[in-house]
């Protein structure tokens, strides 16, 4: 008699989405009853001016309508190198090219948003991802490295422009200085959520047809006009007028010198590179020893987590039991590294990884809002752009680093790399408690001297 072995593909369960979705929820919801202080400001904080709710909304819809077109390119960039028949090694070859590109380009991308203005750099971003677009249209084989080339400086433009303008334009127009705190998160949850948006676009425009893998550029097209159209109007930057030196000046007193944004910056550095170490090791680890798992389904699993850890943030510091950020921060780093190194050293079950993933993203979703925070507290507004730019450096050129070593030329293992990643993480919750025992002195807006 025959045996038949039949073999399954592991999925997530659905009760995951919906413990996200009602996590969610209810911490958005509870958390202006819980809320120690009256003035701290909410979503659905009536009291705030209808003039900062106004500039909020608009802002978030922009920044949303942004995330969906890195979302896009981001869900299905792998899909469509494979698609055109490009090998595992030319792939990594032009991973090597996007990493190089965001290196050198950051610093400079970043210093020219502060001096000619963020809202001209974020309407860059705009044409970056239109450009791409129409080269992935109209050529039926497009150079994948001068597109991926251009899809990182927007990736690049995309991590500290838009923040920086934000933040800028809040001041200019003397909302509360507390309320950026619920634009970090909400910047945060978005994101999150319409990458997810992204993929379930994707999925609906490729309908299962591999003929049809121009249908994501199509619609970029429609995105990147949109987001082209709507930061041409409506938008008032001001922008004063300074010159390099006197910026390269500013610079180097109130950032070069500052030990506190040198350790605000390894952190950052830190957490850019355990992100891009994971979101290129995740699926190779889950799909070890042959094992067979619908990669589709646990996508959003980590997006939701990440969603959800983001909501915790306003908990964490204006909650029922107020933490410092700091703290907040060195914990979380700290949990993110132990999370990481069981990943890399210790082999479990798909659904025990996955767990792991999951609150490996939590964190993800909590520091992201608590480092925006400090750079509020450390950075002026006028540097913000430059020293974002400047603290990708590190992370792009350790990246580039593994995807050589690792991956080109296979001298280090996946193990290896997260636990490079790792240490990263530590250091950077050392470099969180180290600013804590600095403590915070107020700069002066060095415009005003």
């Amino acid at each position: 008699m025959a045996i038949t072995i039949e073999s399954s593909i592991w999925e997530p369960s659905p009760f995951i989405y919906l413990f996200l979705f009602l996590s969610c929820c209810f911490s958005i919801f509870l958390f202006p009853h819980f809320s120690i202080s009256s003035r701290t400001s909410s979503v659905f904080d009536h009291g705030i001016a209808s003039s900062f709710l106004r500039f909020q909304r608009k802002f978030l819809l922009l920044y949303s309508l942004s995330s969906v077109m890195e979302g896009l390119w981001f869900a299905f960039g792998e899909f469509e190198l494979a698609s055109y028949g490009v090998g595992r090694e030319q792939m990594i070859i032009s991973l090597c090219f996007r990493y190089a590109a965001s290196l050198f380009a950051s610093p400079f991308l970043g210093v020219i948003s502060d001096l000619v203005g963020h809202r001209k750099v974020c309407l860059f971003f705009g044409i970056l991802h239109f450009f791409v677009a129409i080269c992935k249209r109209v050529s039926e084989y497009p150079s994948f490295f001068v597109t991926g080339i251009c899809l990182s400086l927007a990736n690049t433009i995309f991590s500290f422009s838009f923040e920086s303008w934000m933040v800028t334009l809040h001041e200019k127009q003397g909302h509360r200085q507390d309320s950026l705190n619920d634009t970090f998160w909400l910047m945060v949850f978005f994101e999150s959520a319409c990458f997810i948006a992204s993929q379930m676009f994707g999925n609906w425009l490729i309908g299962g047809n591999f003929e049809k893998k121009t249908a994501p550029s199509t619609a970029a097209i429609f995105l990147a006009t949109a987001c082209i159209t709507f930061l041409s109007r409506g938008w008032a930057e001001n922008q004063q007028a300074i010159s390099f030196k006197d910026y390269s000046m500013s610079f180097y007193a109130y950032i070069l010198s500052d030990k506190r944004i040198w350790l605000l910056g390894w952190a950052q550095a830190c957490l850019h590179f355990s992100i891009g170490i994971f979101w290129i090791l995740w699926a190779p680890t889950v799909v070890a020893d042959g094992r067979e798992v619908h990669l589709g389904l646990i996508y959003p699993c980590f997006l939701g987590s990440r969603m959800l850890g983001s909501t915790i943030f306003p908990w964490l510091t204006s909650g029922p039991l107020p933490i410092r950020t700091e703290d907040c921060l060195v914990y979380a780093y700290i949990i993110l590294g132990l999370v990481l190194s069981i990943i890399a050293y210790d082999y479990q079950e798909i659904g025990v990884l996955v767990t792991l993933f999951i609150l490996f993203h939590a964190c993800v979703g909590l520091i992201l809002p608590s480092l925006a925070r400090l750079r509020t507290m450390y950075v002026p507004n006028e540097l913000r752009g430059g020293m974002m730019g400047l603290s990708l450096a590190p992370a792009n050129a350790a990246m580039l680093l593994s995807l050589v070593q690792g991956g080109y030329n296979r001298n280090a293992g996946n193990a290896s790399l997260m636990a490079f990643g790792v240490l990263g993480l530590l250091t950077a919750a050392a470099s969180m408690h180290a600013l804590k025992q600095c403590g915070k002195q107020p700069y002066n807006n060095w415009r005003k001297q």
